[in-house]
């Protein structure tokens, strides 16, 4: 029986080789936004590897958007031609380049992880975040200014711009961060957003920024070309932003133009009780396919080639989304190739390591 895991996968004009997509995960390593030999050889080498579809980390659409200020950036003109040589090769290397547009909101101007995390201040290179509403994310954080109405169309803007940079980069997927309590999922979950005017309040109204940031990439990235939004599925916390409404959201999000739900959750509080195990977000992924009729990527904990198979064949997902594992063996494709019995081809340059 021919392995799913390895079969093509066509999203609008785009065909990927295979269903293994490498998650957007941040290196920390770059400077004012530019991405550099670190950041060629980390997606390159994936690409090499075999993978599908290979993401770069989150990439900020405005400089205030950083998650840390060593994170990547697409906010001006210059960043371009750095992550087009990145998006050639991949694409070289037979995978599809993808890039993940993102603003951090409010959980903006933290400190690299073996940095030990948290806010960096102002006299340390910080600076004032932004959210729906003036709540920070956690004790010891300073709180986010609220933005006007001009600061939000500034930022569906950026995203807009953004897009528009990555097609002349040569990148043939999007995906935009609506997740991990970053900007776009701040205004869903009422956790973050207390907003009383036209972007708060009922479920209606905390989606439309999310909804205006996807018509406004949609209408600068060509109808050819694939649009995935990743989502926190659930808060994992009473109040929150539940699985419910992120059904409502996916049927909302297919209308402005998204062709996958990348499904992940958590991120709106630090200190959520989360079931972590194998495959432990996959349900959703299964739930938003089978009743919201939008494409999904299954992502967390998946480390094997067969329970990878294994969610594609029960009709879980329609992509597999890795990310430790592609940081331990860049090269899981490959060996997920032969554990399936999968016919893939190597790069030449490796051949007589197949056998």
């Amino acid at each position: 029986m021919a392995s799913l895991l390895f079969t093509p996968l066509k999203l609008r004009d785009v065909t990927l080789k295979n269903r293994i997509v490498v998650s957007p995960m941040c290196q920390y390593s770059s400077e004012d936004g530019f991405p550099n030999d670190w950041h060629f050889v980390h997606l390159g080498s994936r690409a090499v590897g075999g993978a599908g579809l290979v993401f770069t980390e989150a990439t900020a659409v405005e400089d205030i958007g950083r998650i840390s200020p060593q994170d990547l950036g697409l906010w001006k003109d210059a960043h371009t031609e750095p992550l087009a040589r990145i998006a050639r090769f991949v694409a070289q290397n037979g995978a599809t380049p993808g890039i993940q547009l993102a603003h951090a909101g409010r959980k903006a101007s933290a400190y690299r992880p073996w940095e030990g995390g948290g806010a960096v201040p102002a006299e340390k290179g910080g600076w004032q975040t932004v959210g729906p509403s003036p709540i920070p994310f956690d004790e010891g954080w300073p709180a986010p200014a609220q933005l006007d109405a001009a600061g939000i169309q500034r930022i569906i803007r950026a995203f807009a711009d953004a897009a528009g940079r990555a097609l002349e980069a040569g990148f043939q997927v999007i995906e935009l961060h609506g997740a991990h309590g970053y900007l776009l999922h701040a205004f869903l979950s009422p956790i973050s957003n207390q907003r009383t005017d036209r972007y708060g309040g009922p479920l209606e109204n905390r989606v439309r920024f999310a909804r205006e940031v996807t018509r406004a990439v949609r209408a600068k990235w060509p109808e050819r070309l694939p649009l995935i939004i990743r989502i926190s599925a659930t808060d994992w916390v009473p109040g929150g932003w539940e699985l419910e409404d992120s059904l409502t959201l996916a049927r909302l999000l297919a209308e402005d133009g998204a062709d996958v739900i990348d499904c992940s959750s958590g991120g709106s509080v630090p200190h959520a009780k989360i079931p972590g195990g194998p495959g432990y977000q996959t349900p959703f992924a299964e739930r938003i396919r089978r009743e919201s009729n939008i494409k999904t990527a299954a992502v967390g904990l998946i480390r094997s080639a067969f329970q990878a198979e294994h969610i594609l064949r029960t009709e879980q997902a329609d992509l597999v989304v890795l990310a430790r594992e592609l940081l331990r063996d860049p090269y899981w494709p490959l060996r997920a190739a032969r554990e399936l019995r999968a016919d893939v081809p190597w790069p030449v340059q490796y051949e007589r390591a197949r056998d």
